[in-house]
């Protein structure tokens, strides 16, 4: 039975991989550890471990890793706008943390595969001006996450060349429609144009709609981070990060997307109120990118905005 570590895993995008993982492999053991006990996407199963661990203490960490795991994605942080107002809660966390987390897996698991989702914060306003791809633009991030994100991907680079793990890196575009509550992501409003009004409540617009996004549906992620496990490390070769396929769309589109499936009167829920700060740090992700080294890796492209809020629909309105 293979054992799959996640940490992060309370998290939205834990417990979509969690439910695909579960789904592709009938005898795969999950292990999923948020910093208070995570639910289980199957709470009937015995296949599931969910844990409270709080990485950011050694010992807590060492404790986790008694479970032996073949494969760790690590989702675990935080966010974007929480990162840059908490420099030292945002260090602690999305690198130190992570940090001794592979140190502990290079020591007791040798060569085991990690999967570490990073970010395309890592980038700069340099890159706006181009077709961002993984190896033409040097990533010069302008906020402490993409930093932290970067300095952590380094770090993964370095130890896979090693021998030490088998790192994978992928650079996830904006998640597009997140369901539950809003998250200290600075990109988090782009869910709650479409999450709060499709409940019935209102929501804040806070940049320019004229601003592009790179965006992503749950379905497509689930299905590339189990890919990304799955590939043969020489795949990737001697460099271990990937940019996921995505597509741009601004806020008014996805606007216009909202109001072609779901009417007028759910659009009229969506109030423009500029926020400077999420403005400032949306400006300085690209909204175009170059995915044709992740698509010749067999990463799946996205279905698009209309077909993911209705597949919202379907599974969180209605259930």
């Amino acid at each position: 039975m293979k054992t799959i570590l996640i940490t992060g895993a309370g998290g939205f995008v834990g417990q979509t991989l969690a439910s695909k993982l579960l789904s592709v492999y009938e005898d795969a053991r999950l292990v999923l550890a948020d910093v208070t006990k995570p639910p289980s996407p199957q709470p009937s199963s015995s296949r599931i471990q969910c844990v409270a661990s709080d990485l950011t203490d050694s010992a807590a960490c060492n404790s986790l890793l008694e479970v032996s795991p073949d494969a760790v994605f690590i989702l675990h942080g935080i966010m974007s706008s929480g990162a840059e107002a908490n420099l030292e809660l945002g260090l602690k966390v999305n690198f130190d943390s992570v940090r001794n987390l592979l140190d502990r897996l290079r020591h007791t698991k040798p060569g085991v595969k990690v999967i570490f989702t990073s970010s395309c914060a890592v980038f700069g306003k340099a890159a706006t001006e181009k077709l961002a791809t993984e190896v033409d633009v040097v990533p010069m991030p302008e906020t402490s996450y993409g930093t932290q994100k970067l300095m952590i991907e380094f770090l993964i680079n370095d130890y896979s060349r090693r021998g030490l793990i088998d790192g994978r890196v992928v650079r996830l575009p904006t998640i597009f429609i997140r369901a539950g509550a809003p998250t200290a992501a600075a990109s988090s409003f782009v869910s709650g144009i479409v999450r709060e009004p499709l409940h019935g409540q209102k929501s804040i617009l806070p940049v320019d709609p004229t601003i592009g996004i790179w965006l992503c549906s749950p379905r497509t992620l689930a299905h590339n981070l189990v890919h990304a496990m799955e590939l043969k490390a020489e795949k990737f070769g001697h460099f271990r990060t990937v940019l996921l396929p995505g597509y741009t769309a601004t806020s008014a589109e996805i606007l216009d997307a909202l109001e072609k499936v779901a009417g007028k009167e759910t659009r009229a829920l969506v109030e423009e109120r500029r926020d400077e700060t999420i403005q400032r740090i949306c400006l300085g992700w690209p909204a175009k990118y170059n995915t044709s080294r992740a698509k010749s890796l067999g990463f799946a492209d996205d279905i698009g905005l209309e077909q993911t809020i209705k597949d919202f629909i379907k599974s969180d309105i209605k259930g």
